[in-house]
């Protein structure tokens, strides 16, 4: 069963491994387990329904807890402490566009808001009630799951927008085919939810990021059914309409199906590991990889500190070692960086990009070991959240940030982030680790993905604090140095101080407007991206 108050499946657990708290207790100190509310103490704490009685509406506190919060720290520290400042005031299950289509009407008359919910694992606030809002209705998406249409001949497939990854790529790959969509939260997020967030996913350097991949769909709105055709493969018929549902994070109506381009199964997929004696040597060859245009699906390259932590919390002490003796011999040592790259397609296809690839590397001093660390990493890549459930247990709060930007100041960009967040809680006299890997490349620039640990406070309201200054201080270094405020994450309630220094007034109007046109009475999900 999903779990109620943190990552995932209840029935699975991530261990830290043994010889891992020792490293973090040197890395920021020793954490202490918090006190954690039950599920029965924090439904206790539901009040009473304001929404009309309806057959669509289910107002039963358990089912109103459990789409409460989403993923995202202050959620994750709003379940596990029992402070849930607002509740839905109830959840909708619907089967039909139909059904869609009542609760929107519904919602207009008997003046409530709809919150569109795919698979709750928005780490930036889109699902979460506005504390003093108007009645609530969350509308959970995730009984439209079916296939519609599936064109071999053009390679397109439309599914109902609820239907979430694991389901969408079983039904694709019983054809033959994939989408080749992966964020780290597949498991759990919906091609509905990967729309409206603009998601992207782990292997978009092949297959693309979802806006590359959405072709057209439909859109149910307070005023009306936005239809996307999808039988254009290119348009030069004005702007691309496409483009206000992309990011649009359920201010405009909700997505209720989806046609997206899909690729034939690959004869072969690799993954790989090089080792730098130094970060920037690393830089220097994905960048050169990416511009000469060669077809790998991933690259993904960690920092020195990255490196160290994820070798020191991967276990396998005496194959780690092996290999540090190994590098070594090889004038790879301290300071080294570890590059993980992604070969899919035809095996003569792969076999050429990765000689290529490889020849490059080779030449900033990259030492080639195999696929072991691949295939570990594409075993476990959609495990890696549910170390937030461990590691909270222990005493420590782990959280991520994206952003992305040219190469020109992707260097500074990525130090300043890093000395933000390092130095934030200096006069607390709590230390943070950060640690950052580039997870999207292109041959213009590519995302900065960090990662921080630091100690739970004493209570809830000194955890939040310390997140929140942790936050604001490496929002504004994104800001600061020409970074988009969101690579994949979305904007939700978290980022939406700092999108208007990227989009501009004039930018941030039209946005106003365009939702303003879509849904006059302001039912959609209020509060979130704009």
């Amino acid at each position: 069963m999903r779990r109620w108050n943190g990552w995932g499946d209840d029935t699975f657990d991530y261990p830290v491994p043994a010889n891992a708290t020792h490293f973090l207790a040197e890395l920021v100190g020793d954490g202490t387990p918090p006190p954690q509310a039950t599920l029965a103490d924090v439904v206790d704490q539901v009040p009473p329904s304001r929404l009309p009685d309806h057959p669509l509406i289910r107002t039963g506190a358990e089912d109103r807890v459990r789409h409460a919060r989403g993923q995202s720290l202050p959620d994750f520290a709003a379940l596990r402490y029992g402070r849930i400042p607002a509740f839905p005031d109830g959840i909708a299950y619907p089967q039909t566009e139909d059904d869609i289509n009542t609760l929107i009407q519904l919602a207009q008359s008997a003046d409530f808001r709809l919150i569109p919910y795919g698979g709750g694992t928005s780490v930036v606030g889109h699902i979460n009630v506005e504390p003093g809002a108007a009645p609530t209705l969350t509308v959970d998406m995730g009984r439209m799951k079916w296939l519609h249409r599936f064109d071999e001949t053009s390679r397109l497939a439309t599914f109902a927008a609820g239907i979430n990854g694991p389901e969408l790529e079983a039904q694709l790959r019983a054809r033959g085919f994939t989408l080749g969509h992966f964020p780290q939260s597949f498991e759990l997020s919906t091609l509905g939810g990967w729309v409206a967030t603009r998601s992207s996913g782990q292997q978009s350097l092949g297959y693309g990021r979802i806006e590359q991949l959405f072709v057209g769909g439909k859109i149910i709105t307070p005023q009306g059914h936005l239809l996307l055709p999808d039988t254009f493969p290119a348009s030069a018929a004005g702007p691309d309409l496409r483009e206000l549902v992309l990011g649009s994070e359920g201010r405009l109506g909700i997505i209720t199906e989806a046609t997206v381009k899909i690729s034939p199964l690959p004869e072969r997929e690799d993954f790989h590991t090089v080792f730098f004696p130094e970060f920037e040597a690393g830089q220097a060859a994905v960048r050169q990889i990416s511009q000469a245009r060669l077809p790998l699906s991933m690259m993904r390259l960690s920092t020195a500190v990255e490196t160290t932590t994820t070798l020191a919390l991967a276990g396998h002490e005496r194959m780690i070692g092996m290999l540090e003796q190994m590098l070594a011999l090889r004038n790879v040592a301290e300071g080294k960086c570890l590059l993980l790259l992604g070969f899919t397609g035809s095996s003569s296809l792969v076999r050429m990009a990765r000689w290529e690839a490889l020849s490059l590397t080779r030449q900033y001093g990259g030492v080639h070991v195999g696929r072991a660390f691949g295939r570990q990493w594409h075993r476990g890549r959609f495990r890696t959240p549910y170390l937030r459930n461990s590691l909270w247990q222990m005493g420590y709060a782990v959280d991520t940030l994206e952003t992305a930007v040219s190469w020109q100041y992707t260097p500074a960009l990525l130090q300043a982030i890093e000395t933000a967040l390092q130095s934030a809680l200096h006069d607390m006299g709590e230390k943070v680790h950060v640690f950052t890997h580039l997870s999207h490349i292109y041959p213009h620039g590519s995302s900065i993905y960090i990662t921080y640990l630091f100690r739970l406070g004493a209570d809830a309201d000194e955890t939040l604090a310390r997140w929140q200054r942790l936050k604001t201080a490496a929002s504004q270094a994104i800001l600061a140095y020409r970074g988009t405020i969101t690579h994949q994450h979305g904007i939700g309630t978290d980022h939406l101080p700092y999108l208007a220094a990227e989009k501009g007034a004039l930018g941030m109007d039209t946005l106003r407007q365009i939702v303003q046109h879509f849904d006059p009475q302001g039912v959609m999900n209020p509060g979130k991206l704009i």
